[in-house]
Parts: structure tokens; sequence; C-alpha cells
């Protein structure tokens, strides 16, 4: 009778080991699975943020000129004054530039392409004279002054 409880037993033990080994593919499969999502997740992640920094860059660009073009104009339509003013520019950006160009007159210096501005009511000829009018920034913060003098028509730009 030992025997025949012995032959009974060992089928069933080995039925067991064989339930463990597929209850651990199916846990090993889920982990791989969860890994793979979250590696997924990770990277749309970073990829967003990359997107939302950019944008935020071409924002802080777009802000920049259209404050230039604002205190030009406020100079502009007055008869004469002289603005000192600071902007906010990328880290990335490291100067801006007036040159005497037809379609733009506003370049940014940059590791990357940037399209460069057409700033309104500005003498750049006077500004240009000696060549390409750069102004350093320094820590994403650019300086300048803005002058007008009496008799004159367009605005000067100096650092």
């Amino acid at each position: 009778m030992k025997l025949i409880i012995l032959k009974i037993y060992k089928p069933q033990t080995s039925y067991l080991f064989m339930k463990q080994k597929k209850g651990q593919m199916k846990l090993s499969f889920g982990m791989i699975f969860s890994i793979i999502l979250i590696i997924i997740f990770i990277t749309f992640a970073f990829f967003a943020i990359q997107k939302f920094l950019g944008i935020q860059d071409a924002m802080k660009i777009g802000q920049f000129t259209d404050s230039l073009q604002s205190d030009v104009d406020k100079l502009w339509r007055g008869s004469q004054g002289s603005q000192k003013v600071e902007y906010f520019l990328p880290q990335k950006i490291e100067s801006v530039c007036f040159v005497n160009e037809e379609y733009e007159n506003l370049v940014f210096h940059s590791e990357s392409f940037i399209e460069g501005k057409k700033i309104e009511h500005i003498d750049i000829d006077k500004i240009t004279e000696d060549g390409e009018f750069c102004v350093e920034i320094i820590k994403g913060k650019v300086k300048m002054t803005l002058q007008k003098n009496y008799g004159e028509a367009l605005v000067t730009i100096s650092d």
C-alpha cells in the first residue's frame, strides 16, 4: 500500500512544480512588459519637456523683439529722448546683432539657427556704420541704450 501512495504522490509533486514554473513565466513577462512601458513613458516625458523648453525659448525671443519694437516706437514718436533698456533672452543665444540688410536688421548669434527680425524706425545706417553692431548677452540679459536726438527722424541703438 505504501508503494501505491508514493506513485500517486510523485506525479502530483511534479505537477505542482510545473505549475510554479508557469506562474514564474507569467510574472517574468509582466515585469518585462512593465519595464518596457516605463521606458516608453520616460522617453515620452523627456521628449515633451524638450518641446516645452523649445517653445519657451521661442516665446522669450518673440517677447524680446516685441518689447524692443515697442520701446523704439515710444522714442520714435517723441521729439527726443534716451532710455536704457534690459531684456531677457535664452541662454543659448550669445549675442544680438544689428545688420544692414533689406529684410532683417536684427540677427541672433547662437549655435542653432534662429531667424532674424526686422525692427522698424531705427537708423540702421548710423548703427552699423562701423559694420555689424553686436550686443553681448550676459547670463540671459541684454542691455542697450535707445536714443533719439532732437531733429533726428530715427532711433539709434548703442550699448
